[in-house]
């Protein structure tokens, strides 16, 4: 068996809720996917972190079985976020970014790692993630993330990665965005125009819609007595989803149930990463 392999940002992060703050713990789209992933088996990272970066969470990540050959350290300080989400969860706010050595992240992908079936593209500018594609020659399954950001500032090279993508997984708004539609059936089909056969639209409690092919299932959010902090949800889901494909897909053509299955798994990673900072 075979996992996915991620490329995107590990981050210390400072976040504040109404349940309380915690100050530089791990984050980035990376080490949610990973951690979430590696509950269903095998799971490779490519990223980078400043030589400030505690040992205490390379050793947890290989703890979780994840292969961190990909995470290289170099001179500087370790991509810092700082974010404050309101009483209900429903705004975030960044207080404070600073890139530091992922300002001049240029993945370069191990030789074990351009042999991988699976690779995940996390929340990165889409010209490195493009370049990540054109390394990973073996991928049979690629899945990728975006944001505004990039929606809005980078649509061209965003455009050219997504034809080489089989799932994209966005938010309810960033689908509305790179479509230019409202309705999100219609904003689903309109990106699988653009290239990804599947689109996963992510709608935080409300839950998360699959468009497969000309199929679509809704998936429920496990409803949770109490959120404690929901950053990296996305990423968790994202995890989920592609470590259950790691561990069931055969290599043949994915069909419908196994995508959705799949999109059961990804929601209930999510659920755990909000029950705790």
């Amino acid at each position: 068996m075979q996992g996915p392999l991620v490329v995107g940002s590990v981050a210390l992060d400072t976040i504040e809720t109404r349940n309380g703050t915690r100050h530089e713990i791990l984050g980035g789209s990376a080490s949610y996917f990973s951690a979430a992933a590696s509950f269903l088996g095998p799971v490779s990272i490519v990223a980078v972190v400043g030589e400030d970066f505690p040992a205490q969470h390379t050793a947890f990540l290989q703890h979780l079985g994840t292969n961190t050959d990909g995470l290289v350290t170099q001179a500087g300080r370790t991509f810092r976020w700082h974010g404050r989400y309101s009483d209900d969860f429903n705004k975030r706010t960044s207080l404070d970014t600073q890139l530091n050595v992922f300002a001049g992240f240029n993945p370069e992908l191990p030789s074990e790692h351009r042999q991988a079936k699976l690779l995940f593209l996390g929340n990165i500018d889409p010209v490195l993630q493009y370049r990540v594609v054109e390394q990973a020659q073996a991928a049979k399954l690629v899945g990728m993330d975006t944001m505004n950001f990039w929606i809005s500032g980078s649509r061209e090279p965003l455009l050219r990665v997504l034809k080489r993508v089989d799932f994209l997984l966005v938010n309810d708004e960033e689908a509305r965005m790179l479509s230019g539609e409202h309705n999100l059936v219609l904003a689903a089909r309109a990106i699988q125009r653009l290239g990804p056969k599947n689109v996963i639209v992510k709608r935080g409690d409300a839950g998360s819609l699959l468009f497969h092919d000309q199929q679509i299932f809704a998936a429920p959010a496990l409803p949770l007595t109490d959120v404690i902090d929901p950053t990296g949800a996305g990423d968790s889901f994202a995890g989920g989803f592609m470590g259950f494909l790691g561990r069931t897909w055969s290599g043949g053509e994915l069909d419908g149930m196994t995508v959705r299955r799949a999109m059961i798994c990804g929601s209930t990673m999510a659920s755990f990463c909000c029950e705790d900072f």
